[in-house]
């Protein structure tokens, strides 16, 4: 490779890491209810997320049961209250 392909970030331009925000959703909630800095309501749709990374992991568990924001990617873990819609999380 020549040097104009590689380039180098120095370190104070280095990306930051995002943080992880977990939040339980409400009864019958199918939408992100997170607001943005500016106040915008994001109302993405929560879907299952089945295979998620190990930073993940560590935070909600190993084969928890978590919604993710299709926007926002904002995390979600069930509410306790509900019962599962499918019958296969039931057990």
């Amino acid at each position: 490779m020549s040097e104009e392909t590689v380039r180098q970030v120095p370190e104070g331009m280095a990306p930051a890491k995002k943080e992880l925000k977990v939040k339980t959703r409400k009864t019958k909630q199918r939408a992100c209810d997170e607001k943005n800095e500016k106040g915008k309501l994001c109302a993405g749709h929560l879907k299952r997320w089945f295979e998620y990374p190990a930073e993940v992991a560590a935070v909600v568990g190993k084969d928890a049961e978590i919604y993710r924001c299709e926007f926002c990617q904002t995390l979600y873990r069930p509410d306790p209250l509900q019962q599962p819609n499918s019958y296969t999380l039931r057990f």
